[in-house]
């Protein structure tokens, strides 16, 4: 399987840059300003690519280090673009004993992109997350709102095909 990092390459516009310089106008030099300004960043071009994380480093005048730690630390912030269809595949416990695992593998093959990426053609972000709360129909994934239990490997493409 080929490995996917951020194949799709940056297109913010003059736009979203200005509405992104008028944020951090708001914020500049206060307190606590990173994590408001980071969520905004993220609100208007979709995630944080480097792009977005050195206008908001230099535009608060801290570091792009530091930027990309508070980026990179939490899990609400995204680097790469989202798909236009989010899969998440549940690897709570009852999911992952009833082979939770073996359908997150089958996804990645069929997709051909790393679990926590987009595919290239910008479709599908493929997720792995904990509990989703439906263990009555383990394994189970969500692809947007739409939950799909009691999975077999040898469903995925059928419901890939769906979207």
């Amino acid at each position: 399987m080929a490995k996917h990092t951020t194949t799709i390459p940056f297109k913010g516009t003059k736009e979203q840059e200005a509405q992104l310089n008028e944020v951090i106008a708001q914020w500049k030099g206060k307190e606590g300003a990173t994590m408001p300004v980071l969520q905004a960043a993220q609100n208007i071009y979709g995630y944080l690519p480097i792009e977005v994380q050195t206008m908001v480093a230099e535009g608060l005048g801290r570091s792009l280090e530091e930027i990309y730690g508070v980026s990179t630390f939490y899990s609400m912030f995204n680097l790469e673009p989202r798909g236009e269809h989010v899969i998440r595949v549940c690897l709570g416990t009852a999911c992952y004993v009833k082979g939770a695992q073996k359908v997150l593998d089958e996804l990645a093959r069929v997709l051909d992109v790393e679990p926590g990426h987009t595919t290239p053609d910008g479709k599908f972000t493929l997720e792995p997350t904990r509990c989703l709360g439906c263990c009555g129909l383990a394994p189970v994934i969500m692809i947007d709102d739409d939950v799909h239990g009691r999975l077999a490997p040898n469903l995925v493409r059928d419901i890939i095909a769906q979207y």
